[in-house]
């Protein structure tokens, strides 16, 4: 977390958290902290959590229980892959209509996409 960043921290929260979910680190059913110890513990605004957590609600990685907090949704990982797939493949057909009115062979445009993924 850092103020020093220009993203928001709500989002900070939640990337880091939807990484810790997806990485395995966070299993599915497991509990969050509460809105009010994790705002504590970073000493933020306990609103700044809530609407981190209602992020992560919204994108289905959490399920909130009135009374008993946040845990880890069980169809998080499956959703989160398949709509991250969705934006890249929009992102390919933009890339491959230019590569096309451009004159770039496939294999360039193969060549290309290797290096930059393989970059760090």
């Amino acid at each position: 977390m850092s103020n020093k960043i220009s993203r928001p921290l709500y989002e900070q929260i939640s990337s880091q958290v939807r990484a810790q979910i997806m990485s395995g680190e966070l299993k599915a059913g497991e509990a969050l902290p509460s809105i009010r110890s994790l705002a504590k513990s970073l000493q933020i605004s306990v609103l700044t959590v809530q609407k981190a957590y209602d992020l992560l609600q919204e994108d289905g990685f959490i399920e909130t229980t009135a009374g008993k907090g946040c845990y880890v949704s069980a169809q998080n990982q499956d959703f989160y892959l398949e709509e991250q797939q969705k934006k890249i493949e929009a992102h390919f057909n933009e890339a491959i209509e230019i590569a096309r009115t451009s004159g770039i062979p496939l294999d360039k445009l193969l060549n290309l996409l290797r290096l930059l993924y393989e970059e760090d």
